[in-house]
């Protein structure tokens, strides 16, 4: 049987073997925790909370600024030192709030403590919703909203992305091996919320020993079964996935409700089940520490707030000094110039390399050889895209369809010009979506 898959798509080097055999290992840390009220996409959280209280670890901090929004816990118990701006991964500088860490790790009440067997839909919902739940694959689009599509009863399909082709990420990995039951117990829930629905756990052939897990684990529950996808990039792209499994297309001004489908990945599905069976909130997440500049690479259970600092120091360090940081993978992440930032919701890597690749080259003039045109997901013309966008010709941008870009970096990836195309792309991109908001 073929493996499913989309048109276009690059193979680079994946780098997993750094990190992907050693177990999850959990990080305290003492000191200050920030917790930027901006952690997903929507509007910011407003904080509830003033200097000098002590809030304890699971209580809220910063209550939900609308329907798209989440609202942000503490992750540790302390003292509120202040509320400032503080910069993140992004560069930007953001409202925070600052805990300094009083070592107790004293537990708030859990949001829920009704049993989920006599739960209703929307009171599962309102739980996700509480519980501060995002996208923690990088979007950062709140749970609760995904699961509130105006048309419930077209839903047909629950797609969790397994995927993980981002290089040198293996953080679902290690949660797939190390928590198959919560990951399934959290689809569960999912299918729950609409009638009829199918869960399907999409895993890239790269991941035998998962495929072959959660198969065995799912081989009695009639609704969820595994799908095997052929390993490429950007396979986890949302509209990548979804014709991946379902053959259904979609485009930038559709939703995956649209095509009857639901794609959370696997920290958020397992955020899901820890919310609503046991009443935690979002303050946890797994981040891969990894890179050949890193002394031991390996994944972390880390709190939120948790400075990256310190994510180096419990990897043992630099064996180099780094010529490139990034916070998240190599195709999509941002470069880091301080690591004196904060892990948030959708911090999913650190990622230090010994040689940035990207500065040994000068790009060059196209020299319309049409590989960006081949391995384009979105079956777009890269190079023409880049110029117009470089040129601030927004007319012909649109014209050529530049908003239908995913922002993969897989045409950058393979120019022989070393052309910074993806980079052009997005920030016309940028431009476009801010000019609609408007």
């Amino acid at each position: 049987m073929a493996l499913a898959t989309f048109l276009g798509g690059v193979h680079p080097y994946d780098g997993k073997a750094l990190s992907k055999d050693k177990p999850i290992t959990e990080l305290k840390k003492d000191g200050d925790y920030v917790y930027p009220v901006s952690q997903h996409i929507g509007a910011p959280a407003k904080p509830v909370v003033a200097k000098g209280q002590r809030v304890l670890a699971g209580e809220l901090i910063a209550e939900a600024g609308g329907f798209v929004s989440a609202p942000v816990y503490a992750s540790v118990s302390g003292t509120v030192k202040a509320i400032e701006k503080r910069r993140t991964v992004t560069g930007d500088m953001v409202d925070c709030i600052i805990v300094e860490n009083d070592g107790q790790y004293e537990k708030a009440a859990p949001i829920n403590d009704k049993p989920y067997e006599q739960m209703t839909r929307e009171e599962v919902i309102d739980v996700v919703k509480r519980a501060g739940i995002v996208g923690m694959g990088g979007a950062g689009f709140p749970t609760h909203v995904k699961l509130s599509p105006k048309e419930p009863d077209k839903i047909d399909t629950i797609i969790v992305n397994c995927a993980e082709c981002e290089p040198y990420l293996t953080s679902d990995y290690r949660k797939m091996l190390e928590e198959p039951e919560k990951l399934i117990k959290g689809l569960q829930i999912e299918t729950g919320l609409f009638k009829g629905a199918r869960g399907v756990l999409a895993v890239e052939d790269n991941k035998p020993d998962c495929i072959k897990l959660l198969r065995e684990k799912v081989k009695d529950i009639d609704n969820i079964e595994v799908c095997p996808l052929k390993t490429k990039y950007p396979q986890g792209s949302e509209r990548q996935l979804i014709y991946a499994v379902t053959k259904r297309q979609i485009n930038s001004k559709m939703l995956p409700a649209d095509a009857g489908c639901i794609v959370n990945n696997v920290d958020t599905v397992i955020a899901i089940r820890n919310a609503v069976i046991e009443g935690e909130p979002l303050m946890y997440r797994i981040v891969t520490v990894t890179g050949d500049a890193v002394k031991d690479p390996r994944n972390f259970k880390v709190r939120t707030g948790t400075n990256y600092g310190d994510l180096i120091e419990a990897a043992g360090g630099f064996v180099t000094e780094p010529a490139k940081i990034i916070s998240g993978g190599p195709m999509m992440g941002f470069a880091l110039f301080d690591l004196n930032v904060p892990v948030t919701k959708t911090s999913s890597a650190l990622l230090c390399m010994s040689e940035d690749e990207v500065t040994k080259w000068a790009p060059t003039a196209c020299i319309n050889c049409g590989r960006c045109v081949e391995v384009c997901p979105s079956r777009l013309v890269p190079a023409h895209l880049a110029d117009y966008a470089s040129h601030f010709n927004e007319e012909e941008f649109l014209r050529l369809h530049g908003m239908e870009c995913v922002e993969c970096g897989s045409c950058s990836y393979v120019c022989p010009g070393k052309r910074q195309l993806a980079q052009e792309i997005k920030t016309m991109r940028k431009l476009q979506l801010a000019k609609r908001k408007k």
